[in-house]
């Protein structure tokens, strides 16, 4: 038989688990709003421009 103290660890320990998993799960669902990636004034010479072809 396992000791309550024990018992009430593991049921502790699950559920923090578990919110965790929630709150991860509907911030997910929230998601990144839409931005554009390159906003106007953008270098297109500056370094970080993606290489033509």
């Amino acid at each position: 038989m396992v000791s309550s103290t024990q018992q009430n660890e593991r049921i502790r320990k699950r559920k923090k688990t578990t919110a965790g998993k929630r709150n991860k799960r509907a911030l997910r669902r929230i998601g990144t709003p839409a931005f554009p990636v390159h906003v106007a004034g953008y270098d297109k010479t500056a370094a970080d421009a993606p290489k033509g072809a």
